[in-house]
C-alpha cells in the first residue's frame, strides 16, 4: 500500500509519489534448485525449493527380453530421471541417467540390448524418442525424432526379442498403427495399420516379425497375429468362442506355450494353449484363484517341444493394499507353487533361465539394485496326458493356431 500524499500548496501542481515496488514473494530469488542423484550426477529443477511432500510412487522396472538389462524412471527429491540396471554381471548395479532437465513423471523408458535406454517423452502434442547412455560423469543422448498421432494413444510395446529395436503402438478409435521407433535407418517408421483398436502386444517369434495384439472390434476382443514383414498382414490367433473376449498375456517362442485370459468358461479365467496346436485351450482349476487376480509375467525358455514343462511366474494381487504375492506354475505339475520373493522385489518383474531358475530384481534402502535367484521344484519326468483339465470352454477348440503366419512349427499341445 502506498503512503498518503501531503496536500500541496495551491501554486504548485501535485507531484505523485514514486510507486513502491510490490513485495517480493518468498523464495523468488532461488529460481532453480540443484538435486543430486546417486552416482554423483545432478539436475537443475526450475523454481524454488520444493516443500516436503510424500514420495511419489516409482513406475515399474522393464526388463529386456533376455533379462540382461532393466530400466525404470525413478526420483530423488521429487526429481525424476531414468535409471539403467545391469543384471547379468556378477554384481548387479544401477546407473542413473539424468539429463539437463528432469523428466516428467509420465515419461516411459525401455532398456535396449546394448545397454542404452530409450525414453518416450511428450512435447508440444508430439511423441518424442531418444536414446540415453552413460558418458563419464554425465548422460549422452541421441535424438531419434518424433511421431504426431492426434487422437491416438501411443505406448511402447514390450521389449522385442532382438533388443536393438523398439516398437510402439498408436491406438485410435478405428485403427491402430505399429511404429518402429528405434533401430530403423531413419527416425520412426510406420510399419502397419491394423483395423480396430488394439492393446497388449506379445512377440510370437525371435525375429521381431510376428506380433500378437488384442483387437477390439464390434464389441468383442480377440487376439490377432500381425506380420510386420508383410505390410501388417493380420491373421486370427484366438477365437475360443464366438461371443467370448480372448486375450493373449504371454507367449514363449521355443515351446509355443501361450498364457491366455478368456471369459469363454463363463467368467474370466486364466488358461493355456500351444501355438500351432489343434488341441483346445485348457483352463486349469488350480489357476482359478477367487479374489486373487493372477497375472503371468515370465515363462521359462528353452523347453522346445515340451510346453507342459515350462515354468510360469505369476503375480497374485490380493487387493486391500496388500503386497502382491508370487507363485510359479507348470502345466505338468497341475498345482501352484507358492514362492517367497525377496525384500524390495518389484512385483510383476522377473526372468527365467532355461535351467528353471527365476531371477527377481529388487531394490532396498541398503542397495539400489539386486537380483534374487529362486529355484522351483521340477515337474514330473513324464508329462500328464493331454486331456482337458478344469472346466471346458464353450467351444471345443480355438481357431487352429497354425493358421497364424508362423509356418514350420510342428503341432503339439
Amino acid at each position: 500500500m502506498t503512503a498518503p500524499v501531503a496536500e500541496p500548496s495551491p501554486p504548485s501542481p501535485p507531484t505523485p509519489p514514486a510507486p513502491s515496488p510490490p513485495p517480493a514473494p518468498p523464495d523468488t530469488a532461488r529460481t532453480t534448485r540443484r538435486v543430486e542423484v546417486p552416482g554423483g550426477g545432478a539436475v537443475l529443477v526450475p523454481g524454488p525449493a520444493a516443500p516436503a511432500v510424500a514420495s511419489p510412487a516409482t513406475p515399474p522396472v522393464v526388463l529386456t527380453a533376455d533379462g540382461a538389462y532393466a530400466a525404470r524412471l525413478t526420483h530423488t527429491g521429487g526429481c525424476w530421471y531414468p535409471e539403467r540396471w545391469t543384471l547379468d554381471s556378477p554384481e548387479p548395479y544401477a546407473v542413473p541417467l539424468p539429463g539437463h532437465q528432469p523428466e516428467e513423471p509420465g515419461t516411459a523408458v525401455l532398456p535396449m540390448a546394448d545397454g542404452r535406454v530409450l525414453v518416450h517423452r511428450r512435447a508440444a502434442g508430439r511423441h518424442v524418442f531418444a536414446l540415453l547412455y552413460p558418458t563419464g560423469p554425465g548422460t549422452g543422448e541421441v535424438a531419434l525424432g518424433g511421431v504426431a498421432c492426434e487422437g491416438a494413444e501411443l505406448t511402447l510395446l514390450p521389449p522385442a526379442p532382438r533388443g536393438g529395436y523398439a516398437y510402439a503402438l498408436a491406438a485410435g478409435e478405428r485403427s491402430t498403427a505399429v511404429w518402429l521407433v528405434a533401430g530403423g535407418s531413419f527416425g520412426p517408421e510406420h510399419l502397419a495399420e491394423v483395423p480396430g483398436r488394439c492393446t497388449g502386444g506379445v512377440w510370437l517369434d525371435r525375429a521381431n516379425r510376428i506380433l500378437a495384439l488384442d483387437r477390439e472390434l464390434d464389441g468383442l476382443t480377440k487376439t490377432v497375429a500381425v506380420d510386420l514383414e508383410r505390410g501388417g498382414e493380420v491373421s486370427p490367433l484366438l477365437q475360443i468362442a464366438a461371443d467370448s473376449d480372448d486375450r493373449l498375456l504371454l507367449a514363449d517362442a521355443d515351446s509355443g506355450l501361450l498364457l491366455i485370459r478368456s471369459d469363454a468358461p463363463g467368467e474370466p479365467r486364466l488358461g493355456w494353449g500351444v501355438l500351432g496346436s489343434t488341441h483346445p485351450v485348457r483352463f486349469p482349476e488350480c489357476l482359478r484363484l477367487p479374489g486373487r487376480g493372477a497375472t503371468p509375467f515370465a515363462i521359462q525358455p528353452g523347453q522346445v517341444l515340451t510346453p507342459e514343462a515350462c515354468a510360469v511366474a505369476l503375480r497374485l494381487d490380493t487387493g486391500a493394499g496388500a503386497r502382491p504375492a508370487l507363485c510359479a506354475w507348470r502345466a505338468a505339475d497341475r498345482k501352484v507353487h507358492q514362492l517367497t520373493p525377496p525384500d524390495g522385489w518389484l512385483p510383476g518383474t522377473g526372468h527365467w533361465t532355461p535351467e528353471g531358475v527365476l531371477r527377481l530384481p529388487y531394490a532396498t534402502g541398503a542397495g539400489p539394485c539386486g537380483v534374487a535367484r529362486i529355484e522351483v521344484p521340477r515337474a514330473p519326468a513324464a508329462p500328464p496326458a493331454r486331456g482337458g483339465t478344469g472346466s471346458a470352454p464353450r467351444a471345443t477348440r480355438p481357431v487352429p493356431l497354425q493358421q497364424a503366419p508362423l509356418g514350420g512349427r510342428a503341432a503339439g499341445g
